[in-house]
């Protein structure tokens, strides 16, 4: 297959050699834009062996991207050699390619021109992380302070890793996880959360999403079509079992915990809790609640799905164990570095009851043959160290340092507001007096001095009272500075007449 002109070159001009003079006239070939001539260049500048592929690339990539547009006559290839100062069978080669896969097309006499079969948009990346555009201050709950990072304990350890880590260590892991990283997590679980954990029943995942999605596979092997949640908790609970086929049965709350006699009610078999520090309400599970919890798991052999996301953070006393640690064949403990380390990491752990594990495993290892070995490496070697609870300490420091910023700042800008929750975790509820309300008129104020907030009606299925303002209020990512101000700024809204 030829173009338009497209004999076969001999002699200097064969075997990919440059042609050693430029074009004489200052013309281009073809009429062919300027701009897509020198998107060639740096093809022609190739290396000799690789020069007809470098050609073919930057011509697709010139079509996909729009720069030679559909209809486009492309110069002969002789004048377009002459141009790129290569041989013509140079180009001749990457027309009848790309006339091959369809970006060109030709005729005998005709000449070449882009296809208009391609619909190709110039590929490029889109970040869709959460971000907050326009908001001075983001006071929604969820993200430790991410400065804290220890990059210099981190950097440590991988090098470190890095260097005496076995070659065969990178190949395909097991998918439980390292056995280094499951001993290190165990020590470090059954110390700091009195879990049971035994290192042949844990399970490395890419955090609490994941452990939450694998158990929710696997109860709906097992027949389970819905699961108990708390009301009010996390949203994000329901639309993980959701994903595997289950449905989230909301599930409300007293003063203790979670009611007992709805949760028999409702039939269901399995139910997430966040016992050491109830997100979002902050409470703690009394003795007796979590008593309760596990008679009803064993009277319906059920299981018991622990979310312990913060319970390493506790301000006025010693944090209260995990309810694993009573009870290992009903609850499935689930963990991850999000808030003490930083979620990017994507590292955590499940551990669960006997009868589960292997069908766990069997899924974790279809699903993605497990967790990076060398961040795991270097997570198990940063435990082993030291530098795991050194890292703790000093988030707890900085962490209760904010909480209590953030008291004080409530205290003097907005009189009445009552923080509710235990001394502990990343988030606090507010509650502000009927006089700051209605709180949708609230919010809209916040929201037009750049402040975002997070209303607990969000968080389940409970309405705040005729005129009650209840948030959920995040402070662990923010300075004391930046909490004092974004308090202050709160408080200045509400006198900002053109949002009345």
């Amino acid at each position: 297959m030829t173009s338009s002109g497209t004999n076969s070159a001999s002699g200097p001009q064969a075997a990919g050699a440059r042609v050693t003079g430029p074009r004489t006239d200052g013309t281009r070939a073809g009429g062919f834009g300027s701009a897509a001539w020198e998107l060639l260049l740096p093809a022609a500048d190739a290396p000799v062996r690789r020069r007809g592929r470098a050609l073919q690339s930057a011509l697709r990539e010139a079509v996909r991207s729009g720069r030679l547009a559909p209809g486009t006559r492309l110069p002969s290839s002789r004048a377009l050699a002459t141009d790129l100062r290569v041989s013509r069978g140079l180009v001749t080669e990457a027309y009848e390619q790309l006339t091959a896969e369809g970006y060109l097309r030709s005729g005998r006499g005709a000449g070449t021109w882009v296809s208009g079969a391609v619909r190709a948009p110039a590929p490029g990346a889109r970040d869709l992380a959460p971000r907050a555009p326009g908001v001075r201050v983001d006071f929604r709950p969820g993200t430790p302070d991410l400065s804290l990072f220890p990059r210099g304990a981190w950097a440590a350890a991988h090098r470190s890793v890095l260097g005496r880590l076995p070659h065969d260590a990178l190949g395909y892991p097991d998918p439980r996880g390292l056995p280094a990283l499951r001993d290190a997590l165990a020590a470090l679980l059954s110390r700091r959360r009195g879990v049971v954990a035994d290192p042949e029943r844990l399970v490395v995942c890419s955090g609490v999403a994941q452990a939450t999605t694998l158990l929710g596979f696997v109860l709906h092997g097992r027949g389970a079509r819905s699961v108990g949640v708390e009301d009010p908790g996390s949203p994000e609970h329901a639309d993980l079992f959701a994903s595997a086929g289950i449905t989230a049965v909301g599930l409300p709350l007293d003063d203790e915990g979670l009611a007992v006699e709805p949760l028999v009610r409702s039939g269901v078999r399995a139910v997430v809790t966040t016992p050491a520090h109830q997100f979002p309400t902050g409470i703690a599970y009394s003795a007796q609640r979590r008593g309760r919890l596990l008679e009803w798991a064993r009277e319906v052999d059920g299981l018991i799905v622990e979310d312990d996301y913060d319970g390493d953070f506790r301000y006025d006393r010693a944090a209260v164990g995990a309810l694993q640690g009573l009870d290992p064949e009903h609850v499935a403990y689930t963990g991850s570095v999000s808030k003490s380390l930083a979620p990017g990491l994507r590292l955590g752990w499940l551990l669960a009851p006997a009868a589960m594990t292997e069908e766990i495993v069997a899924r974790k290892r279809t699903m993605d043959l497990g967790n990076p070995s060398l961040d795991q490496a270097v997570l198990a070697d940063f435990i082993v160290r030291g530098g795991y609870d050194r890292q703790l300490r000093r988030c707890q420091r900085a962490y209760r340092e904010r909480r209590d910023a953030l008291t004080s700042a409530l205290a003097e800008h907005f009189p009445g507001a009552e923080v509710s929750g235990i001394a502990a975790g990343l988030h606090v509820i507010v509650d502000l007096p009927e006089r700051y309300g209605p709180e949708p008129l609230f919010l809209a104020r916040a929201s037009g001095a750049g402040i975002a907030l997070r209303p607990l009606s969000t968080c389940g299925t409970a309405a705040p009272g005729q005129g009650a303002v209840r948030l959920v209020v995040g402070y662990a990512h923010l300075s004391p500075q930046e909490i004092g101000t974004g308090v202050r700024l709160l408080a200045d809204s509400r006198r900002r007449r053109e949002f009345i």
